[in-house]
């Protein structure tokens, strides 16, 4: 019988700002058995796309996306906040579903051609997604896909990322 991994999401209303529903993956990172569920369901994805390398946003998306790539044996890069890379970047803003930000990627994270495979915890607004797309595809990359753990539904982050392979291990709502 499949692990039912809706099991170890924890709902937090209010967080983090009021009329938010927070779905927090903590839990799925705290059990071995169902963290390495998902790990195998998006590395099993990771093969169907044929993904050369699995790029992660800050920071659950670095939590998913190395064991990922170890699985795939692939390389890893890291999507990362301001300030937070050491050499030289680029960079683009985009529209959280609570404000804005702005990411930030070393510019020999991705070859040319290189097929990228992004895996993220939550697909929301679809708004860090996208500017991660960006990014892969300034730098000359191929976009293999999207994973997450969870999508939501009642937004539009499917909408936002039209055009791209999108892959959820799950589905919950955002109320």
């Amino acid at each position: 019988m499949a692990l039912d991994l809706t099991q170890y999401i924890a709902s937090i209303p209010n967080f983090p700002k009021e009329g938010i529903l927070f779905r927090d993956v903590t839990p799925i990172m705290q059990n071995p058995e169902a963290f390495r569920e998902s790990v195998r369901l998006l590395a099993e994805y990771g093969r169907k796309v044929k993904a050369d390398l699995i790029v992660g946003p800050e920071s659950r998306g670095f939590v998913f996306g190395t064991p990922v790539a170890l699985e795939l044996n692939v390389g890893f890069a890291p999507v990362r906040k301001p300030g937070k890379l050491p050499r030289e970047t680029i960079s683009t803003t985009y529209e959280l579903e609570y404000g804005v930000g702005e990411l930030f990627m070393h510019k020999d994270s991705v070859k040319p051609g290189q097929r990228v495979l992004v895996i993220d915890d939550l697909l929301a607004t679809g708004g860090t997604a996208k500017a991660t797309a960006k990014m892969i595809e300034e730098l000359g990359g191929v976009v293999a896909g999207f994973g997450f753990i969870i999508e939501l539904s009642g937004l539009p982050g499917r909408k936002t990322l039209e055009g791209y392979d999108v892959y959820a291990l799950m589905e919950m709502s955002d109320k």
